[in-house]
């Protein structure tokens, strides 16, 4: 029995669900990635934005759109541990009317306990705590 299906098995004796858990956002699935202007990948960066301003920066700033959304490079690796990722870039139009960089890097099979995909992104200049390093350096 796969760790995957360990989990999904003490999930589903426990009752508890794991779809809010198993993906950022549903869309994603392994290798097979959206295009970075997907609507819902998108949609899920504004709406992670938004809560991230409310509880940590407090700024009151949202993002109104994302334009530009494009892929920068992407990485499969052909080895069975390599993480295949797929980075981002686009230009966020935010609620203040000021435009900046926006970086995105979606990670296959990072989710929540190895379920699903991740999503990571990075503001110019909304990243006091340099989560991603300095100017983004990670996500690029």
């Amino acid at each position: 029995m796969t760790m995957k299906s360990l989990i999904i098995a003490l999930a589903t004796t426990l009752g508890v669900s794991l779809s809010a858990y198993a993906s950022p956002a549903p869309a994603f699935g392994g290798k097979h990635f959206p295009a970075c202007d997907a609507p819902q990948v998108l949609s899920h960066i504004q709406k992670r934005f938004l809560w991230n301003d409310r509880h940590v920066l407090k700024r009151g700033l949202a993002i109104a759109r994302i334009d530009r959304a494009h892929r920068n490079r992407s990485r499969y690796g052909t080895e069975y541990w390599s993480i295949p990722r797929l980075y981002c870039h686009g230009t966020a139009l935010m609620n203040d009317g000021h435009k900046r960089q926006i970086w995105w890097l979606i990670e296959g099979g990072q989710g929540f306990a190895g379920l699903g995909d991740n999503l990571e992104y990075c503001i110019s200049g909304l990243d006091p705590l340099k989560v991603h390093g300095a100017w983004c350096r990670s996500v690029r």
